[in-house]
């Protein structure tokens, strides 16, 4: 069977547990051969999208197919063609990352060159040694081998570098782009908006549940209608302040005490804030300016964070 051009499609999936909606009728599509993301804070319910497009949960409402198979009907079909690596994944820690590669490869009529997958996960120099003795970053990349190693069509990937320093994510960044390039289709889910960006053709961005927005990382932020942000408190202020009458800025948002002002002329917009704060005696705390984010169309759509402190 040839792969579809849109290679995963979902329409109105609906996950609950008890009176809790995690997932409440998410609608989008995967093209094939794309990065595509799965944006939002812990308990949007990214995951749980994930695990029902594996088939690791059953959904309540809705329906999906993966590579032209129903998760419904047809899950052993989609099993076939997808490799998943899960936030916790659990190893035979007593076996060398070979030999659980070739474990797993037995479990399939196909599978990939063993020692060419090794290399390409970059783990070459941990062939021979035991799972127990990887660091973190090594763990990771041995779990998405595995997800590799029967050759899929499309890659799960679940919150993939949660938790590993900065090389190593960067280490796993560079594989995942890699793998982009031979044609997989990946699908991952994140909480860190400077991986989405890098890594992904398009975003999902989820929260509470539902799904806010879709597009390409430059066209997500390009809604904001902003170039640059400017970020700043008012420890002293009394009443609440109209900023949209600033020079340059276009829109306001404002996290606990910080407000952040988004303007298409940083100069005119901080000449004006600084004048506003002299004319009005009051102090200008943790003042920054950069450039417009991901974070800063989920705090414009939300009014919150997508990590919290």
């Amino acid at each position: 069977m040839d792969t579809p051009q849109e290679i995963i499609q979902v329409q109105n999936l609906v996950k609950k547990y008890g009176d809790f909606t995690a997932v409440n009728g998410i609608e989008f599509s995967v093209h094939k051969g794309e990065v595509f993301g799965l944006l939002g804070p812990n308990g949007a319910g990214k995951s749980t999208t994930l695990e029902m497009l594996v088939g690791l949960r059953k959904p309540d409402d809705g329906a999906a197919m993966v590579g032209g198979y129903s998760i419904q009907s047809e899950l052993n079909r989609v099993k076939e063609i997808i490799g998943v690596q899960l936030q916790s994944t659990t190893l035979f820690e007593l076996l060398t990352v070979t030999e659980i590669l070739k474990m797993y490869a037995s479990f399939y009529p196909k599978n990939v060159d063993i020692p060419d997958l090794i290399e390409d996960m970059q783990l070459t120099e941990k062939a021979k040694s035991r799972i127990k003795g990887l660091s973190g970053g090594q763990k990771q990349r041995l779990a998405i081998a595995l997800a590799l190693v029967h050759d899929p069509w499309i890659l799960f990937l679940d919150e993939p570098t949660t938790g590993l320093d900065p090389q190593a994510r960067r280490t796993l960044w560079e594989i995942v782009l890699r793998l982009k390039e031979r044609g997989k289709t990946v699908v991952l889910t994140t909480h860190y908006m400077d991986e989405a960006h890098v890594l992904c053709d398009r975003i999902a961005i989820m929260d509470q549940g539902q799904l806010i927005a879709l597009d390409t990382p430059s066209l997500l932020v390009k809604r904001l209608q902003s170039a640059s942000a400017v970020e700043f408190s008012f420890p002293d202020m009394k009443e609440e302040v109209s900023f949209e009458q600033l020079n340059g800025v276009k829109q306001v948002g404002k996290q606990n005490d910080t407000y952040v002002l988004y303007t298409d002329d940083i100069q005119a917009t901080l000449t004006a804030l600084i004048h506003f704060a002299s004319e009005n005696e009051l102090e200008l705390v943790d003042l920054k300016t950069r450039t417009a984010t991901l974070e800063d169309v989920f705090i414009h759509m939300t009014g919150r964070r997508l990590r919290e402190g």
